[in-house]
C-alpha cells in the first residue's frame, strides 16, 4: 500500500492511482499545491501493485545516451514558436504522420497544466512551448496503454519521472510506443503558479477599469500565455500574458504584458528552485533512469562549442537513448550535426543532479500563505550573492578564460 510519509519520496506522477484494481486511491492537494495520493484502507486488498508502479521504489538504472545531437526544426515559424529548436514537433508529426497518438502537456480552459493526447497537427500546436508547472496526468496512462493494445503508435512526452512512472504502469514494452522526456530542472507548484495568474489579472483589472469583471470572469480574459517568447532572442526569453475583452461599443480592448526573464517574479521563483516539488531536490529519476528512448532539451551553452549555430533563436538538445529511439530519430528531418555527451552535459547540469533546497523554502511557504506572489520577490532578494561571491565567480571565469587561451597557443 502506498502510504507517504517523506513528501520527497512522491513525484505525483499518478502511476498508482491508475493501477488500482479497486480504485481506491485518489489524488489530493497538499497545502503546497502539489498532489499525493491518498488510499482508502477499507477498500484496500493489499495487492501491492501500486507499490510496484512507483518510481520512487522502483527506479531504473542509471545510464548515458547514445547519441548525442544538436538540432533545429527548418521551420523558422516552428522554431520560432518552440521553447528551443522546435525537435518535440518534428517527433511529434511524424508520429502522426504515421497515424499514432501524441501525448503532451498544454492548458486547460482554466490555464492549468494538463496532460492530454492529439491525433491530428491542428491541435499539435497546444503542446507547443514549455509549461513551468507540473502537470496533471489524470488517466492518460491508461488512455496510451488502450492505444497501445489497439496496435496505434504513441509517443508519450512527459518529464523523467512522468516516463518512468508510464514505463512501470504499463508493465510490458511495446514496440510501438516511443517515450520522450526532457531534461527536467523541477516542477513548480501550480498553486503558486494559480496565485501569480489571479493576483496578475487582478492588476490588470484595477489599472484598466475595462477589465472590471468576476472572480469567475477574469481567467476567460486570458487569450495567450507564453513562458518562453523569443522577442527578444532565446537566451533572454520573456513571460508573456495577452488579456482581451470587449467593450459595450463591440471594440475589443487588448493588453499584452511581457516581463523578460530576469524580471518576471514567477520565473525567478522557479529559477531559484523556491517553489519545487520536494521529490525535485530528490529526483529519482536523473542520469537518464526513467527508460526513455528520446530526450530533449534546449542546448544551453551550445555558442562555446558551435558559434556559428547558434543564432539565438533555439537550438535543441536531441539525447538518444535507445535503439528504437536511434531508429525514429533517423527519420526526422532536422538541421544539425552529432555533438558528445560532455558538451551537452556542461550546459545541462540537470541530466545528472537535482536541485538542492533553498535556504529560504520555508520562509517562503510560511509567507506565501500570508502575502502571496509578492514575497516572491522580497526572498529571491536575500538569495543573490553578496558582493564576495560576485567577485569570486568573475575571478574563477577570468582564471578559466585565460587557461582557455594558454593551451589554444599552445
Amino acid at each position: 500500500m502506498i502510504h507517504i510519509v517523506d513528501k520527497s519520496a512522491c513525484c505525483g506522477c499518478h502511476a498508482c492511482v491508475q493501477r488500482c484494481p479497486k480504485h481506491c486511491i485518489t489524488m489530493r492537494e497538499d497545502e503546497e499545491g502539489f498532489l499525493y495520493p491518498f488510499v482508502d484502507q477499507s477498500l484496500c486488498i493489499d495487492c501491492g501493485l501500486c507499490e510496484r508502479v512507483c518510481p520512487v521504489l522502483c527506479q531504473g538504472e542509471a545510464r548515458q545516451p547514445l547519441k548525442v545531437y544538436a538540432a533545429k526544426n527548418p521551420d523558422e515559424e516552428v522554431r520560432m514558436s518552440s521553447s528551443s529548436g522546435g525537435v518535440f514537433t518534428a517527433l511529434a508529426e511524424q508520429v502522426l504522420d504515421e497515424g499514432g497518438i501524441v501525448f503532451g502537456v498544454r492548458f486547460d480552459e482554466n490555464w492549468d497544466v494538463v496532460h492530454d493526447y492529439v491525433d491530428n497537427k491542428k491541435n499539435l500546436v497546444a503542446f507547443r512551448g514549455s509549461k513551468y508547472v507540473q502537470s496533471n496526468v489524470g488517466t492518460c496512462f491508461q488512455k496510451a496503454e488502450s492505444f497501445l493494445k489497439e496496435g496505434r503508435k504513441v509517443l508519450f512526452s512527459g518529464t523523467p519521472c512522468q516516463i518512468a512512472g508510464l514505463r512501470l504502469f504499463l508493465r510490458k514494452e511495446y514496440d510501438n510506443l516511443l517515450t520522450v522526456d526532457l531534461i527536467c530542472h523541477g516542477v513548480p507548484s501550480p498553486k503558486v503558479w494559480r496565485t501569480y495568474l489571479e493576483e496578475t489579472i487582478a492588476r490588470q483589472c484595477e489599472k484598466n477599469s475595462v477589465f472590471s469583471h468576476s472572480t469567475v470572469e477574469k481567467k476567460s480574459l486570458i487569450k495567450g500565455i507564453s513562458f518562453r517568447d523569443k522577442r527578444l532572442g532565446w537566451k533572454k526569453f520573456s513571460f508573456s500574458l495577452t488579456l482581451s475583452t470587449t467593450e459595450g461599443s463591440g471594440d475589443k480592448n487588448t493588453v499584452f504584458l511581457s516581463d523578460v526573464l530576469t524580471q518576471n517574479i514567477f520565473l525567478q521563483g522557479f529559477l531559484h528552485d523556491l517553489y519545487l516539488r520536494p521529490s525535485c531536490h530528490a529526483c529519482p529519476s536523473k542520469c537518464f533512469k526513467s527508460g526513455s528512448d528520446l530526450t530533449i532539451a534546449d542546448y544551453w551553452g551550445i555558442g562555446r562549442y558551435y558559434k556559428d549555430f547558434d543564432d539565438d533563436r533555439g537550438v535543441s538538445l536531441l539525447l538518444v537513448n535507445t535503439s528504437k529511439g536511434e531508429d525514429f530519430q533517423s527519420k526526422l528531418l532536422l538541421d544539425g550535426f552529432e555533438t558528445s555527451y560532455m558538451e551537452a552535459l556542461s550546459g545541462n547540469r540537470s541530466m545528472r543532479y537535482s536541485a538542492a533546497v533553498p535556504k529560504y523554502r520555508e520562509e517562503f511557504w510560511k509567507l506565501f500563505h500570508r502575502d502571496g506572489t509578492a514575497v516572491i520577490e522580497s526572498i529571491c532578494k536575500k538569495m543573490r550573492p553578496g558582493v564576495f561571491r560576485k567577485g569570486l565567480s568573475l575571478g574563477k571565469r577570468i582564471v578559466k578564460k585565460c587557461i582557455k587561451i594558454v593551451v589554444r597557443e599552445n
